[in-house]
């Protein structure tokens, strides 16, 4: 199939710029082209130019995501043919994955890369505490891989990313290449209808009246909410991940404070606007972007690699006990209770 490439219609006069569906400003909305003209979207697909006052954007990608049958006729039909309408696209059904798969994954964290980062965190019962909290399982695809599955707020199980962590630096392991994948495609071959939701989402059911905070990433959800308790965390599952119509209806009505990665937060902020039309109380938190140096900056720095420089006593007992196993097991016969250790600063 001809490659095809999407890009926002060119102005050539008001006739060019229409009214955009969120906001409904006239003449302030384009709409993407196929610069092969072969390919026609609905009226929808395209961006708003008041990106502070409205932020609405709508990309093709975003539009394939939610039809996936609008990609695969496309696929099977070649570059000349046009994209339907909605009304005649027959809508396909969201599929779910047996929450049976779910609860078998949900043990051998003694192997399990992320759990065992963790543990060396913020001790055992807390990191036991935040995989079963968040639904994180165990995967057999890489040894010690871990799989977030999204469940969203009906406690339905859309989908499950399986990551493989390193247990020292709880970094993701990126070689000999990226170790990423996704349990719908493992437990079925085709004919599965994919469409994400937040990691952490189900929370949302239980835990009606505590701000959101959301970041990217899922660990950093995990990691979060151990230092930040006060906050309900979520992650979007990437940069681009869950900014669209039907997973930010989840949000509605909430409080949600937004922690982007460095270098994302400009993105983010254009979705502000889009994210208030939904009826979400949005608050941007920039000032790792403000302050951050460069170098933390071309890492990619988000907020959990800040708040991992504050290390909680269990963190150092468990450090502790690493270099000496019995002294784990001295607290443990005799039933001695963690008051304070003070790290050593020089």
């Amino acid at each position: 199939m001809t490659t095809h490439r999407f890009v926002l219609e060119p102005y050539k006069g008001i006739a060019t710029r229409h009214t955009c569906p969120a906001c409904h400003r006239k003449r302030c909305f384009s709409r993407y082209v196929d610069t092969e003209k072969r390919i026609s979207f609905p009226d929808h697909v395209g961006r708003c130019d008041h990106e502070q006052k409205c932020g609405y954007h709508f990309t093709p990608r975003n539009y394939f995501d939610e039809k996936p049958e609008a990609k695969q006729m496309l696929l099977e039909k070649g570059s000349s043919s046009v994209l339907p309408k909605p009304g005649e696209i027959k809508t396909t059904p969201t599929s779910f994955i047996n929450e049976e798969i779910v609860k078998r994954s949900l043990k051998c964290y003694k192997t399990n890369k992320l759990y065992q980062f963790l543990v060396s965190q913020f001790g055992e019962s807390s990191a036991m505490s935040l995989m079963k909290k968040y639904h994180v399982g165990s995967s057999k695809h890489w040894d010690g891989a871990t799989v977030f599955w999204q469940i969203d707020r009906n406690n339905r199980v859309r989908t499950g990313k399986i990551m493989l962590y390193n247990p020292n630096t709880g970094k993701r392991v990126k070689e000999p290449h990226n170790h990423i994948t996704w349990a719908h495609s493992l437990l079925y071959k085709s004919g599965f209808n994919m469409k994400q939701c937040f990691f952490g989402e189900h929370l949302l059911a239980t835990d009606k009246f505590r701000p959101v905070a959301l970041v990217e990433s899922e660990k950093t959800a995990l990691i979060a909410s151990y230092y930040l308790p006060q906050y309900l965390w979520l992650a979007s599952g990437g940069k681009n991940g869950c900014f669209n119509e039907s997973s930010l209806s989840a949000l509605a009505k909430r409080s949600v404070i937004l922690f982007p990665d460095l270098g994302a937060t400009t993105y983010w902020q254009s979705k502000i606007g889009m994210m208030r039309n939904h009826g979400i109380e949005v608050q941007l938190f920039d000032y790792l972007e403000t302050n951050a140096p460069e170098s933390e900056r071309k890492e990619g720095y988000d907020i959990a690699d800040y708040l991992l420089q504050i290390q909680p006593d269990e963190a150092v007992l468990q450090a502790m006990s690493r270099k000496n196993p019995h002294l784990k097991t001295l607290i443990e016969t005799l039933g001695l209770e963690l008051v304070n250790v003070q790290r050593d600063s020089s």
